[in-house]
């Protein structure tokens, strides 16, 4: 847009609606962001220190069973490269992948060959494609923004479903500050624990009731998390992580095939991300993942700007794949589809939500120093 205004220190914009700039031109997002980047910092050596301890305590909490911690791995660069590293400390981990029908080939064969190279146990829990398909044409014709969600949702779930049924106490998550930790604008997802949404959406949309697919709501966080005492932790904060060098190192020890952008390992979170997000609701996800890289020291403005002026789809013949791949699958006539890309989003409030529970639990978290 013509009006549009872009950070002189990071890459995000006006697109993000509650951005604000100061008389440099930096925006919040990455004040905020290098806010979290020096307590980091600050306390990082110290964090490191701890590692040592922290590994032992996962040690010994699956000391006398199969595994002692849980790892989730998409096939992406971050959750693979932890799974490495766990094993490369001596932990014993259990590797989970929820397979809802979209993985790519070369996230299927990414994960194939890093458990056979580093010989650890996988569960792939395989979704009911049915409901599935139910469940994501229902978030398309609710015209919300976060169609994610549902995914993001069940991977939490499954995670902390499998952590409490080995008796383990450590999910040992991908998740980083140094090239994530940037805030995703409020508008353009969903909190992730919100089974309120998820269940009013389907009720008025969907065809078939829930009942296999994993969800995981405010609540059943406070159980997993303080009844039962599992922990989520972001493993690589335990390291100098370096996106490109971890990438490198799988590429050369487990033939790992990276992707173009961050989570393209999915066939349908590629299309929303490098289609619907940018086209119909007029996001593009790459400016906070590369805002993230700059503000970190990973990659330059200037080459993450030469990136955003290149297509969210570097092939457009596989965009044009990918289009007709999700229109066959969730059963999308053209007509159907092209109706659903002109029409205007819904907040998803307004089907209903918890999103204000997990808020109220966060405020009141950092009041009383609780993560």
């Amino acid at each position: 847009m013509s009006n549009n205004q872009v950070c002189q220190r990071c890459v995000m914009d006006t697109s993000a609606a509650d951005i604000t700039f100061d008389d440099e031109g930096f925006c919040n997002y990455c004040e905020d962001f290098l806010a979290k980047l020096e307590g980091i910092h600050a306390c990082h050596e110290e964090h490191m220190a701890h590692k040592d301890s922290f590994i032992q305590m996962v040690k010994q909490n699956g000391r006398g069973k199969p595994y002692d911690c849980i790892v989730g791995v998409s096939g992406g660069v971050d959750s693979s490269y932890a799974l490495m590293l766990t094993v490369q400390e001596g932990l014993r981990p259990l590797a989970v992948h929820l397979d809802n029908g979209w993985n790519s080939p070369e996230a299927s064969e990414n994960i194939s060959k890093l458990v056979d190279y580093l010989g650890v146990d996988l569960n792939t829990h395989v979704i009911n494609w049915e409901e599935n398909c139910d469940l994501q044409r229902s978030f398309f014709k609710a015209n919300v923004v976060d169609i994610e969600l549902l995914m993001d949702n069940a991977m939490l779930a499954l995670n902390y479903r499998q952590a409490s049924e080995h008796g383990l106490k450590y999910i040992l998550s991908g998740h980083n500050l140094t090239t994530e930790g940037l805030d995703i604008p409020k508008s353009w997802n969903n909190c992730k624990f919100d089974v309120m949404n998820i269940r009013r959406i389907q009720k008025r949309f969907g065809t078939m009731p829930i009942r296999t697919h994993p969800i995981m709501s405010t609540f059943d966080v406070l159980v997993f998390q303080f009844i039962k005492g599992i922990k989520w932790v972001s493993y690589l904060d335990y390291y100098h992580y370096d996106k490109a060098e971890a990438i490198k190192i799988l590429k050369e020890e487990a033939d790992y095939r990276p992707y173009p952008y961050k989570h393209y390992e999915s066939v349908f979170t590629r299309f929303y991300q490098g289609h619907i997000l940018p086209i119909k609701f007029g996001y593009d996800k790459r400016r906070p993942h590369l805002s993230s890289l700059v503000i970190s020291g990973q990659m330059s403005r200037d080459d993450a700007l030469r990136e955003l002026e290149g297509p969210t789809y570097p092939d457009p013949v596989q965009r044009e794949a990918d289009r007709l791949l999700v229109m066959e699958r969730l059963g999308f006539l053209e007509e159907e589809f092209q109706e659903y890309m002109a029409a205007p989003e819904i907040p998803h409030a307004r089907y209903g939500s918890e999103c204000w529970i997990a808020s109220t639990l966060e405020r009141v978290g950092a009041v009383l120093g609780l993560r």
